[in-house]
């Protein structure tokens, strides 16, 4: 076993009490500092303080320290280390925000360390130093850059989508055929400062929009073999992508018996990419928590 230990730093030309009330606010539903929704949101099982169970993504940690203000240190669930983000005050409009990990790998671990986690971890953390950065003074001068690496990293990382049932509210969907010969359903979490308009989404599929209603909208097609809809449907937590598909006649079943193959890869492939193009073009935390403010 070895021990990781990483830390990141930055100046920032704004008092430590400014800076500690926007720590004070991660993981919360206004969080302005996690660069979320291009990253998965800290999320907790309650409000953030000693006790609290969560993390982001596929990593898991609960809060062992708190000093609203200043400290908060979160231990992994699943290996020996922790990462901590601090606030140093440098004088009455000066501050330095320190975050460290530190933690004892295998080799295998310190492996994925060095290949992926790290490229991305050092991302993030970055990331919300621009975000403490732009709140208290109006910086960053330099914003965080993605490498290629990083950007191929991300790709590959971002959620997948989950099989699911068709939306009890989508109603069009659900009355689109009187019986259709095959549904399914597709869902991914909605990542708060993703559109909630189900218009942001009809190019999830290329085919045309046949009928919106609500929170609901639906692409398909007619042909004499048989009718194709889909339908995205956008909730409170999550977004849903579901497929109904009605066959005339034997050249219809016979085409779909080889079509539905490949439909649930296909589905979850451009669920997912537009999920992640939405997700990577809709403002920052700092930027929402800015328009809020103004």
């Amino acid at each position: 076993m070895s021990t990781v230990r990483n830390v990141h730093e930055r100046t920032i030309g704004a008092p430590a009490e400014a800076v500690g009330a926007l720590l004070d606010r991660l993981s919360s539903d206004d969080d302005p500092v996690w660069p979320s929704p291009a990253w998965p949101p800290m999320r907790f099982d309650r409000p953030l303080g000693v006790g609290a169970v969560g993390g982001h993504g596929f990593v898991r940690y609960s809060v062992t320290a708190y000093e609203p203000g200043r400290l908060v240190r979160f231990d992994f669930a699943d290996s020996d280390g922790f990462h901590q983000m601090q606030i140093e005050p440098l004088g009455p409009d000066r501050c330095r925000v320190v975050h460290v990990l530190q933690e004892k790998q295998g080799p295998a671990a310190r492996l994925a360390w060095e290949l992926a986690i790290r490229p991305l971890h050092d991302v993030v953390v970055e990331e919300v130093f621009d975000n403490i950065e732009r709140l208290a003074t109006g910086g960053p001068a330099r914003p965080t850059r993605w490498s290629p690496w990083v950007r191929l990293l991300h790709r590959l990382v971002w959620d997948r989508p989950k099989a699911a049932d068709i939306p009890a509210d989508a109603l069009l969907v659900r009355t689109a055929f009187d019986r259709p010969d095959f549904s399914d359903a597709w869902r991914l979490p909605l990542v708060p400062g993703m559109p909630a308009d189900p218009a942001a989404w009809e190019h999830v599929l290329p085919f045309p929009v046949v009928a919106r209603e609500g929170a609901e909208i639906m692409l398909g097609e007619d042909a004499g073999h048989l009718d194709f809809r889909a339908s995205v449907f956008v909730g409170r937590e999550e977004v849903t992508l579901s497929t109904v598909v009605r066959t005339h006649n034997r050249l219809g079943r016979l085409y779909f018996a080889v079509v539905r193959r490949a439909h649930p890869f296909m589905a979850r492939a451009m669920l997912r990419r537009t999920h992640r193009r939405l997700a990577l073009a809709a403002p920052g935390a700092a930027e929402r928590t800015a328009t809020t403010s103004a």
